[in-house]
């Protein structure tokens, strides 16, 4: 449905059941879902966040000014980035890590138009370090460079399968939207992204696609039209 996509992954995805740190098992899971809509000759780009390694530095962290620790958490994507890198390489994947904080040993900065010159090739770029700037969040970088990218949808990988009236481990009452309107998730502060994501993503006309990336095989089933989600998109009737 969708000829080249965004990929956000929560960083406490990666953790699997640890309680903090990144569980190899769990990014291989990852790796083999985006190998194989790559293999359908889908462009994918990638964004990971930091909260897996962060959450086993957020006592360190505690105290500190707000753009001292998100600069720490921008170098926990860094890490996993990389980690996702490895697991791409091993499966045959060819990736470019660009991070927005250039740290030329590890990986390339973050350019626009070479990005765009990796996807055409049919790479996997992964974005790391969010946007390069504390005050911002991964789900916000997310939005940029599927923005930047020309990206036809955002899908965001997550621990649930879709976004729901209340939280579903807390409420067993919740119910699961099927589809959304920017406004709807705005105006009912659903969270599901941060507001200057989710109205980045209004003002580009760009779908958000929630959904649960712990279920192998979802990613694929989701971006063929099938499996559960939830759209967010300009109007809730709009179709993809």
């Amino acid at each position: 449905m969708y000829r080249r996509v965004l990929l956000k992954v929560s960083g406490e995805v990666l953790m699997g059941q640890a309680g903090f740190g990144i569980d190899m098992q769990t990014v291989d899971s990852v790796a083999e879902d985006v190998a194989e809509i790559v293999r359908h000759g889908v462009e994918l780009c990638l964004v990971i966040g930091g909260g897996n390694i962060f959450r086993g530095l957020s006592t360190a962290a505690r105290g500190m000014e707000r753009a001292g620790a998100d600069y720490m958490g921008m170098l926990a994507t860094v890490m996993n980035a990389l980690a996702m890198q490895n697991a791409l390489e091993k499966i045959g994947v060819d990736t470019r890590v660009q991070s927005a904080i250039p740290m030329a040993a590890v990986c390339e900065p973050y350019i626009r138009r070479r990005a765009l010159r990796h996807l055409e090739k049919g790479r996997v770029v992964i974005f790391a370090a969010g946007t390069g700037n504390p005050f911002f969040t991964t789900d916000t970088a997310a939005a940029l460079r599927a923005a930047e990218m020309g990206c036809d949808a955002l899908f965001k990988g997550t621990s649930v399968d879709g976004v729901y009236t209340a939280d579903p481990k807390l409420d067993p009452a919740a119910r699961r939207y099927d589809r959304l309107s920017y406004q709807e998730v705005l105006a009912q502060d659903l969270r599901v992204m941060d507001a200057s994501a989710i109205s980045l993503m209004r003002d580009n006309r760009i779908p958000v696609v929630v959904f649960s990336i712990r279920e192998r095989g979802a990613l694929l089933e989701v971006l063929t039209g099938s499996g559960v989600h939830t759209v967010i998109s300009e109007h809730r009737n709009d179709r993809d």
